[in-house]
Formats: structure tokens, sequence, C-alpha cells
């Protein structure tokens, strides 16, 4: 959730004041609820298949230390564009031949037996995410470093998060007409 409303809270943070408030100090108080939280995320990744995505929390809080130790707004801008590399290289690293492409790993954990049809739609989905990771990376570093920091948080705050949202609802609708039966309930019986 803090990561959510990360952006706004960095525009609010460093617009407050007439924007005289000093980026280390909003770094801080990020840090003061984000790392506890880093913390406790991985504590809890239990899932060996998907630990790796519990490194998120820990970019976000070098990203926030970097910024407050430079007194620098620029560190905590690059956030988004640091959580889309990490996810990108998370997921691409699992198209690898030979290793479980990372969103088999999801389907998994609902549906532990999956038939060629799922296992090559997952490995296309995976590289679907990938890359929506580079794009959203790419758009999200170029608003850091170009656009006034209201776009920058519009977009990181809640377009982003829509475009996932019509990513993971586009691949839901498209797998339940692809595969009817699993959709239905299969045949457990």
């Amino acid at each position: 959730m803090a990561l959510a409303v990360y952006p706004v809270v960095v525009w609010l943070g460093l617009s407050a004041v007439g924007g005289e408030t000093s980026p280390r100090l909003v770094a801080l108080v990020l840090l003061a609820v984000i790392a506890p939280a880093a913390c406790l995320r991985l504590r809890r990744s239990g899932h060996v298949g998907l630990r790796g995505l519990a490194v998120i929390p820990l970019v976000t809080v070098a990203a926030l230390a970097a910024a407050a130790a430079l007194d620098a707004a620029g560190w905590m801008l690059m956030v988004p564009v640091a959580i889309n590399a990490t996810l990108l290289l998370a997921f691409a690293a699992t198209l690898r031949p030979g290793v479980m492409p990372m969103i088999e790993r999801f389907a998994r954990l609902q549906e532990p037996e999956l038939d060629a049809g799922q296992l090559a739609w997952c490995r296309l989905w995976t590289g679907i995410w990938c890359a929506f990771f580079l794009l959203n990376g790419v758009v999200a570093a170029a608003l850091a470093v170009f656009a006034p920091l209201p776009w920058w948080a519009f977009y990181n705050g809640l377009v982003a998060y829509v475009l996932i949202g019509a990513l993971l609802l586009g691949e839901w609708l498209l797998r339940r007409r692809r595969f009817p039966r699993i959709a239905n309930g299969g045949d457990r019986g």
C-alpha cells in the first residue's frame, strides 16, 4: 500500500510550503514508513519461486536512502523507474530456457497441473509483462527528468496503476476465452 501512494506523498512532500521542503526530510519520512514494511515483506516472502519480488521494497529503501544522504529529490523520482527495472529483470530472467516463467509461477499457485497450451500462455504473458515494465519504466524516467512534478505524480500514482489493472483484466478475460474449461472450474467433479 505504501508504494501505491508513494508518488502522491512525494509530490505533496516536495510541494509543501511553496516547494521549500527539503528532499532529505521527505525521504527520511518515507524511509520511516517504508523501511519497516520492507523488512516485514522480506520476512514473509516464503514462496521460493516468488521471493525475488520481495526485493522491490529494498530498491525503494536504497533510493530513499540516497535521496536523504544527498538531499536530492531526483532519487525519489527514480523509484518507479527502479521498481520497473527490478520487475523487468525478475520476469525476464525467468524467460531463459529451462527456467519456469514468472507467470507460470503465479499460475501454479492456483493450478499445480498445467497443460502445454497453458505453459505457452504463461511464457507469452511473462514476455508481455516484460514489455510493459520496460515501457512503463521509460515513461517514468522521462517524466522524472523532463516533466513537472504533478505530471510525474499523476502518471506514477494513477495512470500506471490503471494500466496494470487493464493488463491484468485483459489477460484474465483472454485466458477465460482461451481456456474455458479451466475458467468454469474444469472437471474437478
